[in-house]
């Protein structure tokens, strides 16, 4: 499985010690591990209720959306986005992991009790556009609130 292999090595790039990232992966029982954000990309982290339908709007648009997290309890689901998007990212009710922050990340071909993945990468570098999940959210956000009918 080449792709599963590509995006581990794509995710480990950004650990201070790869190795001891895929070590991590291969043997803890959790099969998670701590990755810098910032380096290769960001995270938004939206409120579950509104990160699903954003998803389903991604997926309607665009023929693969960058990865996206989601955590136990579909609490929250984390796009990644381009480097640097945290820094500058205004919108109310997102959470922002970039530079100085640090995620939990399950390898890419298992799934994990505590986050799994609902878009694992593909190793391509492939991220969702800021701008484009922006407009997501939005529709999103008004079919939530009854402006939109599907």
């Amino acid at each position: 499985m080449t792709g599963a292999k590509t995006a581990v090595e794509w995710l480990a790039s950004v650990a201070p010690d790869p190795e001891a990232c895929r070590w991590e992966w291969e043997r803890n029982p959790l099969g998670l591990a701590l990755l810098p954000a910032g380096r290769a990309w960001d995270v938004l982290i939206l409120p579950g209720d509104l990160g699903y339908p954003t998803l389903d709007v991604l997926t309607r648009v665009l023929d693969r959306p960058g990865p996206a997290l989601v955590d136990f309890g579909d609490h929250r689901v984390g796009f990644f986005v381009p480097p640097g998007t945290a820094a500058h990212w205004v919108g109310t009710g997102v959470r922002t992991a970039g530079s100085g922050t640090w995620i939990v990340v399950p390898h890419p071909a298992r799934a994990t009790r505590e986050v799994r993945w609902l878009v694992p990468p593909d190793g391509s570098g492939t991220l969702t556009d800021p701008a484009l999940l922006e407009l997501a959210m939005h529709e999103a956000a008004a079919r939530l609130a009854g402006g939109g009918d599907g």
